[in-house]
């Protein structure tokens, strides 16, 4: 799927152009039209989100306010996965402040911040178990991440995957131990 014309102001999106709509993913703006709400005749976007085939219509004069941007650009990509590859991680501990903090990064919109999220709880999910809940969160900054990429780079969302998921594996370096049932039957 070819990317198409990124913009930079919401009000200039058209049908066809992609979007980043903070929480629900990537999206492809599929109508521009009025409708009314609450009485009142508004212009606004109709957005089918990818991946679950939502769509959601929002008003263009709200866009800004509920965080819509373009997809960030090819050039971008490189900083989204060298952010991914840090050593950092989220020290808090307590789960509950630790999920609300990643929620928050996550209804940014910014890409950055959802990778942020991305590495750390992958990271933390090597070491400990993580709850469902933040499993979840997982899931969705992962994913996310994979469909901006792929848009980005007009690459198949698989590919995109799987470039994530090889950077993330990446970054455990030193981390990654071997079961010894499995280090039996390595050649070194």
């Amino acid at each position: 799927m070819a990317a198409k014309k990124k913009t930079k102001k919401a009000s200039t999106y058209k049908v066809g152009d992609y979007i980043v709509y903070p929480i629900h993913g990537v999206g492809e703006v599929v109508e521009v039209t009025k409708k009314t709400i609450l009485g009142k005749k508004r212009d606004c976007y109709t957005v089918e989100i990818h991946g679950t085939k939502m769509k959601v219509s929002i008003p263009i004069e709200n866009a800004d306010t509920v965080g819509i941007r373009p997809i960030i650009d090819k050039k971008d990509v490189k900083k989204v996965l060298n952010l991914l590859k840090k050593d950092e991680v989220d020290t808090e501990e307590d789960w509950k402040l630790r999920y609300q903090n990643n929620l928050n990064k996550i209804k940014s919109g910014s890409i950055y911040e959802v990778a942020d999220v991305c590495r750390n709880l992958f990271k933390r999910a090597y070491g400990k178990e993580l709850s469902i809940m933040e499993r979840k969160l997982y899931e969705n900054a992962y994913n996310l991440v994979k469909m901006e990429i792929s848009l980005s780079k007009e690459v198949p969302t698989e590919e995109a995957g799987n470039i994530v998921s090889d950077v993330l594996a990446s970054s455990l370096g030193d981390l990654i131990v071997v079961p010894d049932e499995e280090a039996d039957n390595l050649e070194i």
